[in-house]
């Protein structure tokens, strides 16, 4: 079963194919919006509208390349939210296009579920704890009894994505800031403490850009306070980690969302797993960050609310990991 999966909640068009009978990637590619001031909403559409072609040309040579075009595929799935609403309406517009031009069924995913169901197809782990750390989202996720993903942790205000963010233009640095400030960080050992805020499961992180803003005025080194900003939001997010495997008695655990692509949290999670005897496991770089062949993946997962009736398909900005669609 050749599913295509269509990702644009934000920043990212990506297109995905998944041979989903074989549980294996087969094409994934993107263009990413990068700009040193963030993502200007309007500068942002603009760039999808003059990108999104180049991907669909690349999907659409790769599939001739094994004998086969876009009539073939068995479903077309597509980021319905939450994000932005503007990109997710350019994913609406693409994948029901596509739709209706080869006749083909529809059908929208929640986004962040697709960040979790990728780690599970990867790794093959069965019922994981997920950290899912993103732009905006910083939460610790897992199933309950009932099969249902519910948060059992989370961030308070920002995302810590979005943290690294702005941070990262304090610093002159580009967007994302993530890659920058982990390069960054390796240059330095130099350990600065800054503000650690645990609320029971929560973890609030707006406070610590205002003390990177105040320490950078001080003169504080930029590698310093890259190294010290990583290790102790990652400490956090690990221990409310520990205390959800503890209290879930999970047996697995995955990081997955964009900042997964950081090696020194994927190593922090790695000891923390080790000594809770939990199985832990990282996915690709590629499918850490936003993608297509996670929608791909995850409209396989939902296969059975596929539709024609493309009209029902509307964003959804504003869903959470627990929503139904």
């Amino acid at each position: 079963m050749l599913v295509l999966g269509i990702e644009c909640t934000a920043h990212t068009f990506g297109i995905g194919i998944v041979d989903c009978k074989i549980k294996r990637v087969i094409f994934n590619e993107k263009s990413q919006f990068k700009n040193e001031v963030g993502m200007d909403p309007r500068k942002l559409s603009d760039f999808h509208v003059a990108n999104f072609d180049k991907i669909l040309v690349k999907a659409k040579k790769y599939l001739n390349s094994i004998d086969k075009n876009f009539s073939d595929l068995d479903l077309i799935s597509f980021s319905q939210g939450p994000g932005m609403g503007n990109s997710l309406k350019f994913a609406s517009l693409v994948a029901k296009t596509l739709s209706l031009r080869y006749n083909i069924q529809i059908v929208g995913i929640n986004h962040i579920r697709s960040h979790l169901e990728i780690g599970k197809m990867i790794t093959g782990f069965k019922d994981p704890l997920f950290l899912n750390i993103t732009g905006v989202n910083s939460q610790v996720i897992a199933k309950d009894n009932f099969g249902n993903y519910k948060v059992y942790g989370e961030t308070e205000d920002i995302g810590l994505g979005n943290l690294f963010d702005s941070c990262a233009r304090d610093f002159g640095f580009g967007f994302p800031g993530g890659p920058e400030i982990e390069e960054s960080a390796k240059k330095s050992k130099n350990y600065i403490e800054f503000p650690y805020t645990i609320k029971g499961m929560n973890i609030s992180l707006a406070g610590i850009h205002s003390f990177v803003k105040q320490k950078l005025m001080k003169g504080e080194k930029i590698e310093d306070l890259c190294y010290s900003l990583q290790e102790t939001v990652f400490a956090m997010l690990m221990e409310v980690a520990e205390r959800a495997i503890a209290y879930t008695n999970k047996k697995e655990f995955v990081i997955v969302g964009g900042v997964a692509a950081n090696k020194r949290f994927m190593e922090m999670g790695r000891e923390m797993a080790s000594l809770r005897n939990c199985n832990f496991d990282s996915i690709p770089l590629d499918l850490c960050m936003d993608n297509g062949a996670m929608i791909a993946w995850m409209g396989y997962v939902d296969r059975k609310r596929a539709t024609f009736r493309i009209k029902d398909l509307k964003p959804k900005p504003y869903i959470t990991v627990e929503s139904d669609l």
